[in-house]
């Protein structure tokens, strides 16, 4: 991939006040669980978590639909931002189903850990949107940082650096020859993009300055059916 997209890996929002605490100690203690679970395989890892991931983008576009419809008032482009999120995600998982190939028992989690995190995002979001976009904001900072450890084992000849899926070649507009390494480089990417637009939210909702740059996208495929 000849022009691989820059990530600030030294992002990290400083938490400010308890909904901010609450949303860095509910991460750090669902990243133990995943270290526990997965340890280095990181490809069985992605298509847990990414289902995970694809929740809260809906969850939030949902209930910002419903609040702009009650209050007859403009959603600031956020619903579209937020259902564009879930399905860049669910993207991410189409993709890392291809290469990890999930065993029946991962399935299985997978059907657990989406009911419980949608049923407790969907309650947070109604509780308190800051605290909901801030915990999305620190997940995927860990997100960036579990990619880079990814591109590390693939670097150093851990993990095989199998041929991108076709799915995958389409969604991000790969060449025919791109790798495992080049998909995680760009999920990478759009993750520090979801990392900070989420941050942005939850600053905006608490009356603090977002910050200015944020984590451009790689490119996406206007059309996202493709047989994989």
């Amino acid at each position: 991939m000849p022009n691989a997209p820059f990530v600030d890996l030294g992002v990290h929002h400083r938490p400010v006040g308890l909904s901010d605490r609450i949303a860095l100690g509910f991460t750090r203690m669902l990243r133990l669980v995943a270290d526990t679970f997965f340890a280095k395989r990181y490809g069985h890892r992605a298509i847990v978590l990414e289902t995970v991931a694809a929740v809260p983008g809906m969850v939030g576009a949902t209930l910002v639909h419903l609040k702009s419809l009650r209050r007859m008032e403009d959603d600031r482009g956020w619903i579209r931002t937020l259902m564009e999120e879930a399905e860049n995600e669910r993207m991410h998982l189409m993709t890392f189903i291809e290469i990890a190939k999930p065993t029946l028992f991962e399935r299985l989690v997978i059907l657990g850990v989406q009911w419980v995190f949608y049923l407790a995002f969907f309650a947070l979001y109604l509780i308190s949107a800051r605290t909901a976009h801030r915990v999305v904001g620190y997940f995927e900072e860990e997100a960036v940082i579990s990619y880079t450890l990814y591109l590390q084992e693939i670097d150093e000849g851990r993990s095989p650096d199998l041929p991108a899926p076709a799915i995958a070649r389409h969604y991000w507009k790969l060449a025919d020859n791109a790798t495992l390494r080049d998909v995680v480089l760009v999920v990478r990417a759009d993750e520090a993009h979801h990392r900070d637009v989420n941050h942005g939210f939850a600053s905006e909702l608490a009356g603090i300055e977002p910050a200015a740059h944020v984590a451009p996208y790689p490119e996406h495929a206007d059309q996202l059916r493709v047989a994989a």
